[in-house]
């Protein structure tokens, strides 16, 4: 029963559980266009992490952007337990998201398209949970690796805040923090 409870409250860094030292085995190119999913990536290209919900839809999303992006993989993140599995995160006992890790090309899509993808394709006001899917590892969340994205984030929640509220609708929950460690999901995640 431990993996089956739906938590919504984070555990703290001492309730987490402790994870492993080594990375979990995961594919080592995309399925769906073949590019390599292990950095180190080209240079030029930047990354992008977001959770929205389930990986899965929400990866699709991004790859379906086009040239822009080079490579997506889904994985976990925003949480205490290093190279968690799936089951880890599903029991809420680590802390992470279910996220979706994007290396793009800012040259040829700007991360305010990103971000105007991430917004417009889950409810940012549910807090623990995306429609029926409850946990602390469905919640929303915007991870940035630089000052510009973080004001660029931070900007964009502000507008779609503005728009929800001109609506009566709720207060977005989503978190907008710097980015820990990406740890990749296990290659039967990986689309």
């Amino acid at each position: 029963m431990l993996f089956m409870r739906k938590t919504t409250a984070l555990p703290s860094a001492e309730e987490a559980l402790p994870g492993r030292a080594t990375p979990i085995p995961t594919a080592s190119a995309h399925f769906v266009n073949g590019r390599k999913l292990l950095p180190p990536y080209s240079e030029g290209l930047a990354r992008a992490v977001f959770g929205l919900g389930c990986f899965w839809g929400a990866e699709r999303k991004f790859w379906e952007l086009g040239d822009g992006i080079y490579v997506t993989a889904v994985g976990y993140a925003g949480g205490h337990t290093p190279h968690p599995t799936y089951e880890e995160v599903c029991s809420g006992r680590t802390g992470h998201t279910e996220v979706v890790l994007l290396v793009f090309d800012p040259k040829k899509i700007p991360y305010e398209r990103l971000l105007k993808t991430f917004w417009e394709n889950h409810n940012p006001t549910q807090g623990m949970r995306q429609g029926n899917d409850v946990g602390t590892q469905y919640r929303s969340a915007i991870y940035t690796f630089d000052d510009a994205q973080r004001k660029a984030a931070d900007a964009a929640k502000a507008m779609y805040q503005k728009a929800l509220a001109a609506k009566g609708l709720g207060t977005i929950t989503t978190e907008v923090v710097p980015s820990g460690e990406f740890y990749f999901a296990e290659d039967y995640h990986q689309h």
